[in-house]
């Protein structure tokens, strides 16, 4: 898997500022094959009845939640940027390696005691996925796992989540 998604990766410098290497995966979502045996092997490692929903971080967390929803029956929700939404929504602020950032998920988007995969394209810093996964908690869902295609280790990302469980496929 790690060879899969390294392959679809483009490294591109300064962006979104000098200094930052942007892992460009959309070569990997433009490969159908490529695509179709990752979100495969996503399943199979958590196994398709130990989650209820998957929950897809804006934007390119969107792509893989809806494979991964379509693959196994189930539901997909959003955690979208702030101010996305029409409906009340419950939000969580935090930092990125260059910046501040404030996601929200729907009041009601999941049933008490839901079981939640979340799912994400990189791991940096772990303050996307530590703020999605207590939305995911504050919204009534239970976190039954948290997959990226990519981490970025020397951010130190798994560390700052911890105890949570990580499932990386490719980790840099």
């Amino acid at each position: 898997m790690a060879a899969l998604v390294a392959g679809g990766t483009v490294d591109v410098p300064d962006f979104p500022k000098p200094g930052i290497v942007f892992k460009d995966l959309m070569p990997f979502f433009g490969d159908g094959p490529t695509f179709r045996k990752v979100i495969d092997g996503i399943v199979a490692h958590y196994g398709a009845g130990s989650f209820d929903v998957v929950a897809g971080v804006e934007a390119r967390g969107f792509v893989m939640a809806a494979a991964v929803a379509y693959a196994t029956g189930t539901g997909v929700v959003p955690v979208r940027k702030a101010g996305k939404l029409p409906r009340p929504a419950f939000s969580a602020s935090y930092g990125l390696e260059y910046g501040e950032a404030t996601l929200e998920v729907s009041e009601g988007a999941f049933v008490p005691g839901q079981r939640v995969l979340v799912v994400d394209d990189v791991l940096a810093t772990g303050g996307t996925a530590g703020a999605t996964m207590d939305l995911v908690e504050r919204a009534g869902g239970v976190v039954a796992g948290f997959t990226v295609l990519m981490e970025l280790g020397f951010l130190d990302g798994r560390e700052r989540l911890s105890p949570r469980k990580v499932h990386a496929l490719l980790t840099v």
